[in-house]
């Protein structure tokens, strides 16, 4: 697909090649769907899926979801993702001990009928860089595995029409994709850029309407049935509990999916109207080459998110022009005058991780303490190397400082370390211990003389 840039009703530049229908077939089936479940999705049926099934509508899946290869695969992916128990305080350890008898209970309920989920926990996670809280859903192991189970079905039906431009939580997707997309599109000229918040989305889906948007594909009543259950779960966030009425719970595993169902109509409407977007689920970002194009496309996305039962942050929507001073942020980085660098929050949230480790009454050995941050600092690195080098250099000195502070309390100094220390304990002193250096990595992999 070729990225074009914004045009008018009578363009003056060329549109972007449009979003394709349907995977172009290169080599067997199974290698243009490889993370599709085989014991889910066998040849003919990902053959049906790319030529299309009778009425566009998939029926008779409810058995592909309680079979026991399914349930059993959806397990070992939520003991993977190592998460808390939910209401019920069944742990993935409890519920592994019981395993075949757990998996066969919900076979049973799931081909019967009778299966009912439970209650999903809510619990309020700080927003990194805010004073604000965000909720996160828990639903309990047992709710997990099953989601987990119908996403194994679902998936592969929706993905065959997602737009090209849309890259959270897709199989072979992730947020460097989304990057490079934005980062290159802003080299071709594309520097006007509405910058838009969608205001407590998971939460405010309506959920009548995003059923409308699933049974466009499928027609199975009791799968139909189990996603209204799961939309419809109680919520019980301390001791009060409630039924909600619109959204689907951020920690849900069907939640990425079903998100990304409800704003799939967005992706193509703005590439329809030959806007550049890059969507990462409800963070999207549209790119242009004049003011007048970027009013315009913010315009068209007001209008479809009022139509649709959403809500704009008022606050946090707004069109930018990259090449001036302020920029914009977009999963993580900030834009600004051809360059990129880590945003604020993002700098707050590594500098939170590592005061712990660092802080001067630690009382860990050295080689351990250095151990540990190198583990955080090449992670954050991995993530944040494309970033210009003055970056980088601070973050190496932020942490060097700490670490002779540990070592000045060591020797019954008090105060951070400076001044002398940086003889006493020279960078190079960090280095032969092991210590990663952000800026060293850079140099090495990147430019040898951008880093001193």
């Amino acid at each position: 697909m070729q990225e074009g840039g914004c045009v008018n009703a009578t363009p003056k530049t060329p549109h972007p090649t449009p979003v394709p229908d349907v995977a172009r077939p290169v080599g067997t089936v199974r290698d243009r769907w490889p993370w599709a479940e085989p014991s889910v999705w066998t040849d003919r049926m990902l053959t049906a899926l790319e030529s299309g099934v009778k009425g566009g509508k998939w029926f008779s899946l409810i058995d592909k979801v309680y079979a026991l290869p399914n349930l059993g695969l959806a397990f070992q992916r939520v003991k993977a993702n190592r998460g808390a128990a939910g209401v019920d305080h069944v742990t993935v350890a409890q519920f592994e001990s019981k395993l075949e008898q757990e998996l066969l209970r919900l076979h049973e309920s799931l081909r019967d009928g009778t299966y009912r989920p439970q209650a999903t926990r809510r619990k309020w996670i700080a927003k990194p860089g805010s004073n604000e809280q965000r909720p996160l859903g828990i639903p309990t192991v047992r709710d997990r595995v099953v989601q987990t189970a119908l996403r194994n079905v679902l998936e592969p039906i929706f993905e065959r029409d997602f737009a090209e431009h849309s890259y959270g939580f897709r199989p072979g997707r992730g947020c460097k994709d989304a990057l490079r997309r934005v980062d290159g599109l802003l080299k071709q000229g594309l520097v006007y850029v509405v910058d838009a918040d969608l205001k407590s989305y998971f939460d405010s889906i309506p959920t009548h309407r995003l059923m409308d948007h699933v049974r466009a594909k499928v027609a199975d009543g009791p799968v139909l049935a189990l996603l209204e259950a799961f939309l419809a779960q109680p919520i019980l966030d301390g001791l009060r509990s409630w039924q909600p009425d619109s959204g689907t719970p951020q920690g849900a595993v069907i939640s990425p999916l079903l998100s990304n169902i409800y704003l799939d109509p967005l992706d193509h409407h703005m590439a329809g109207h030959g806007f550049a977007m890059t969507r990462y689920a409800d963070d999207f970002v549209i790119q242009c080459r004049t003011q007048a194009e970027a009013e315009q496309a913010l315009a068209l996305v007001q209008a479809w998110v009022e139509e649709s039962g959403l809500t704009l942050h008022p606050d946090k929507t707004r069109i930018v022009n990259a090449t001036e001073r302020g920029g914009f942020d977009f999963l993580g980085y900030h834009f600004e005058r051809g360059h990129r660098w880590p945003r604020a929050k993002s700098l707050g949230k590594l500098r939170d991780a590592l005061r712990g480790p660092t802080r001067r009454a630690n009382g860990h050995s050295l080689y351990q303490i250095l151990t540990n941050v190198s583990r955080t600092l090449r992670g954050w690195y991995d993530y944040f190397k494309h970033s210009d080098a003055f970056a980088l250099q601070g973050v190496d000195g932020w942490v060097r400082m700490r670490l002779r502070s540990i070592l000045r309390k060591r020797l019954g100094l008090t105060g951070r370390g400076r001044g002398r220390d940086h003889q006493r304990w020279p960078n190079a002193f960090f280095a032969e211990r092991g210590l990663f250096s952000l800026c060293a990595a850079y140099a090495s992999e990147f430019r040898p003389s951008s880093c001193r």
